[in-house]
């Protein structure tokens, strides 16, 4: 590859789907819903319709009360994907208030 076309490339963009912000791929968070239930996908290639969420604690708690996740998956949430939400918000908003050293 050159080096003009590497300039060119581009990152994948995708918007998180409580506060449409726009961010790279690899700062939000993929859902997921597969035949176990909801997952948050780690490596990004889990198979299924996926939804992104990104970093902030109040995004995870808003997605967890309302029906913007489970719209964009197109399912229903039991309650425990809805508590899986809120754990994933709580576990953020716990290593965002640590101090840095």
């Amino acid at each position: 590859m050159t080096k003009s076309s590497l300039e060119k490339r581009r990152t994948p963009r995708r918007t998180c789907i409580v506060c449409r912000q726009v961010s790279g791929k690899r700062e939000l968070f993929r859902l997921v819903y597969t035949e176990v239930g909801l997952q948050v996908d780690k490596t990004g290639k889990l198979p299924g319709r996926g939804a992104y969420v990104c970093s902030k604690p109040e995004c995870w708690f808003k997605a967890a009360q309302g029906d913007l996740a489970s719209k964009a998956l197109k399912t229903s949430f039991s309650e425990l994907d809805r508590a899986l939400l809120s754990a994933h918000g709580a576990q953020i908003a716990s290593i965002s208030m640590k101090p840095q050293k």
